[in-house]
């Protein structure tokens, strides 16, 4: 793989990722006249909750559902610059235009109106973009092996380097595909944050293994693992080092983890057999989520890493894939019950979810 950092014309790097080391020099200038990025994120603690909450109001300008002759993440072509300077790529990741947290934001802890009951800290980490393909009509479930391998060494790359930036707690990699998930640029693409917290999901999760360890003397996910992979009811795809299996307790009417058999807190901690194994079971995820209901499946992938400081002997690095869609033309809303109270409601079995996926395969 070749690596090349270039600068886009007000300044966010962008990194190109090529599969083969002998690619033509990423020589092509942003030409474009942009504005510097003003962010200006803010996080405040819930003192309800004990969870941080971000203010990004300088988002409410992004893109938004542009026509695709008019896609941002595209490739350059004469007269139609766009965030990629190039007239083709594998493989790019680039600093958000509009990112919910940005290293150039300035401020001091404090609490809102100074009364001291709610803590403000400056909405400190990186947002990134993640380009799949050139391809504005592909998918991640279209891609060869070979190019989900890149990506996930991209992934590595970008954790990496994103657990190295003062201020960064949390690296979460996720794909949000699908309009009824909120998508506002069809391009295949994914983000990156860097987060200027641990989230309260992997602080609840490191909770458990914790509390699990100290009962049993071994890792939660191992052991669910392991029963899953033994009684097989759940499990939906599996490879030399990767099991894909709908959670015993799923929420949602979609809903697959994919685990790798070796404990390790993070994709950088993969190696190359794990990596190459993950592209073959993914995408064989993928193709069944697709034609499960005869359509592409709206969905949210999201990375679960160790944080960057804590709990990295806890963690056990798994992606897990959902989806709000329960049937072909019906939605799971998050009404009364999972909104107001957190408590999830699911119209499926997990078994269930196995067995149709298992069905269309």
């Amino acid at each position: 793989m070749k690596r090349t950092v270039r600068h886009l014309a007000d300044g966010r790097e962008i990194i190109y990722f090529d599969e083969r080391a002998d690619t033509a020099p990423r020589v092509a200038v942003d030409a474009r006249d942009l504005p510097p990025v003003a962010a200006a994120s803010e996080i405040r603690l819930d003192p309800l909750t004990g969870e941080w909450v971000a203010m990004a109001a300088h988002r409410q300008t992004r893109t938004y559902k542009p026509p695709a002759d008019l896609c941002p993440l595209c490739p350059s072509r004469p007269g139609r610059p766009t965030e990629i300077p190039e007239s083709d790529y594998d493989v790019v990741v680039f600093e958000n235009r509009f990112p919910s947290f940005s290293q150039s934001v300035s401020g001091a802890p404090s609490t809102v109106d100074d009364l001291g009951l709610v803590p403000t800290a400056p909405g400190r980490g990186r947002c990134e973009v993640v380009c799949f393909t050139s391809d504005h009509g592909g998918s991640f479930a279209r891609l060869p092996p070979e190019r989900v391998r890149t990506v996930m060494d991209a992934w590595a790359d970008r954790t990496a380097e994103l657990s190295t930036v003062d201020g960064i707690e949390q690296v979460f990699p996720f794909e949000n595909r699908g309009e009824e998930i909120g998508v506002t640029l069809h391009h295949p693409h994914g983000q990156i944050y860097g987060y200027p917290f641990v989230t309260p999901r992997t602080r609840r999760m490191l909770e458990t293994a914790r509390a699990y360890r100290e009962r049993h003397g071994r890792p939660v996910l191992g052991d669910v693992l392991a029963a899953e992979r033994k009684v097989g009811t759940r499990v939906v795809a599996e490879g030399e080092h990767w099991t894909a299996f709908v959670p015993p307790a799923a929420r949602w009417p979609v809903q697959v983890l994919l685990v790798p058999h070796r404990q390790v807190p993070d994709i950088p901690a993969l190696d190359a057999a794990e990596r190459d194994d993950f592209a073959d079971v993914y995408l064989r995820v993928l193709s069944r989520c697709d034609r499960l209901f005869d359509r592409p499946l709206p969905y949210i992938a999201s990375w679960n890493q160790a944080p960057v400081h804590s709990g990295r002997d806890l963690a056990w690095l798994h992606l897990e894939l959902f989806s709000i869609l329960r049937a072909k033309d019906k939605l799971k809303y998050l009404a009364g019950s999972e909104s107001g109270m957190g408590v999830w409601i699911n119209d499926v079995t997990p078994e269930q979810i196995a067995e149709r996926l298992r069905a269309v395969g």
